[in-house]
């Protein structure tokens, strides 16, 4: 077991890795709120000495999660889909848990807490390495201890929660908003004729009408303060107002197999059908298959250079074979094949640079079938070759979609606003699952909502 300073010492070195991946998400209000509830049901825990850190990260994904040595984390995604300010203080009481209890200190030695940022990836992608970088020892940290380590985490929690004012049933609550989006998620893939894309790494382990969750929760109110429960519905919903839902626009946005970048100016299509997952370093698809992969990144050398060059001084490629240069959308390009590591061993990889102003485009994709090494080669080449400045029409497009807080007209249905709203699939059952109404129920006459604009 590792010293309470060396806990501390890993959770800064991983820290600052997962920052560069994901950063954080600059919202003073919200970033005011996390920190306030975060700190209050710290100071009622285990370890109230321990120096706890809590970062919002600009990802679109629901989930939070803890590093060692008071490291917590949460997305602006999950914070979207929270609906009180005891929801928030539920998820981060159970992260909280996860530390007091040192779960990843337990459950990994040193030398193993480590491929967070490949976990990242791989729950997003769902291809164990996906990354090429970084090993998978760190997927427990993101995606979830096991099922004893969950149910010790809301235990502490559920106990943290009451101590600091908050009704420990806010964990409950928290549960079925999560389960409302794995059953949303599960019918819309059984229509689509996919697989279905359920992973929360959040409660994951809970299964429905969890008798042992239950009793945790039940067993905590013996700590419940004199004072009433603190909920913090409306106050909490106020500071949501204006918050990025989806794909942020400084980061690029996803709609279908399309990916729309403002700042940058461009757009590309990947293949019809893939699973496009935006990184803040790179972006990557996937096949339904999750028998391949394509990789887009950027890079801006000091030194003017062409593609081929690029691909030989910088990338390291000594071994290209197939090299062609080629011309899309007014724009020089060059293509290879050359060996390399994936996340399936040794591969054959297509790379494809593409020179635009004083940045090169690089892709590079591959197939997970050594004996298939270029089934995915046409489509890579595709993607490449789509990359074009936005049009007109694009750069509505490109544009990020935000939070919206008003009180709910009179006679207004979740259907009748998502007959006015921007998001483009199930907008009905969208605002649902951010309303906690799913699959029924209407809002109330001048009750406060979330609607997206």
């Amino acid at each position: 077991m590792m010293s309470e300073d060396q806990e501390i010492s890993l959770g800064q070195k991983y820290n600052a890795e997962i920052l560069e991946e994901m950063p954080t998400y600059p919202d003073p209000v919200l970033e005011e709120l996390v920190q306030r509830v975060g700190k209050k049901l710290a100071s009622h825990s285990h370890r109230p000495g321990l120096d706890y850190h809590f970062t919002i990260v600009d990802s679109a994904q629901v989930n939070a999660f803890a590093l060692p040595g008071g490291y917590i984390y949460i997305t602006r995604g999950m914070l979207a889909y929270l609906n009180s300010e005891a929801e928030l203080a539920a998820v981060l009481g159970h992260e909280i848990g996860h530390v007091t209890a040192r779960h990843s200190v337990r459950q990994q030695s040193t030398s193993a807490v480590t491929g967070i940022l490949g976990a990242v990836l791989a729950a997003s992608t769902g291809i164990q390495g996906a990354d090429s970088l970084t090993n998978l020892a760190g997927t427990a940290i993101v995606r979830g201890y096991g099922r004893e380590h969950e149910l010790e985490a809301d235990r502490l929690g559920a106990e943290y929660l009451a101590r600091s004012g908050y009704n420990p049933e806010a964990m409950l609550q928290v549960v079925s908003i999560l389960k409302n989006q794995e059953a949303f998620e599960t019918t819309v893939a059984k229509k689509e004729g996919r697989e279905a894309n359920v992973y929360h790494g959040l409660f994951s382990t809970h299964p429905d009408n969890d008798a042992r969750f239950r009793e945790v929760i039940t067993a905590a109110k013996k700590y419940k303060t004199d004072g009433t429960s603190r909920i913090g519905r409306d106050s909490y919903l106020l500071r949501l107002d204006g918050l990025t839902f989806g794909d942020s626009e400084h980061g690029g946005v996803v709609r279908g197999n399309h990916f729309y970048h403002k700042d940058l100016d461009f757009s590309l299509a990947f293949p019809s059908g893939w699973k496009i997952n935006n990184q803040t370093s790179r972006v990557i698809a996937t096949p339904t298959a999750k028998d391949g992969l394509i990789q887009l990144t950027m890079d801006s050398p000091d030194k003017k250079v062409t593609p081929k060059q690029f691909m030989q001084q910088h990338l390291n490629l000594n071994n290209l074979r197939q090299g062609k240069t080629f011309n899309t959308n007014g724009l020089k390009g060059y293509t290879a094949v050359a060996t390399g590591n994936t996340p399936w061993g040794q591969r054959r990889i297509r790379y494809v640079v593409v020179s635009r102003n004083n940045s090169l485009y690089i892709f590079a994709g591959t197939a997970r079938s050594a004996d298939q090494a270029s089934k995915y080669d046409a489509d890579i080449l595709a993607t490449a070759k789509s990359l074009h400045p936005l049009t007109k029409a694009e750069k509505k497009l490109a544009a990020g979609k935000k939070l919206d807080i008003i009180r709910a007209p009179k006679g207004a249905t979740w259907a009748s606003l998502a007959r006015h709203s921007p998001i483009t699939n199930y907008p009905e059952e969208q605002l649902r699952l951010l309303n906690d109404q799913y699959p029924t129920g209407e809002p109330g006459k001048s009750e406060m909502i979330k609607i997206v604009r």
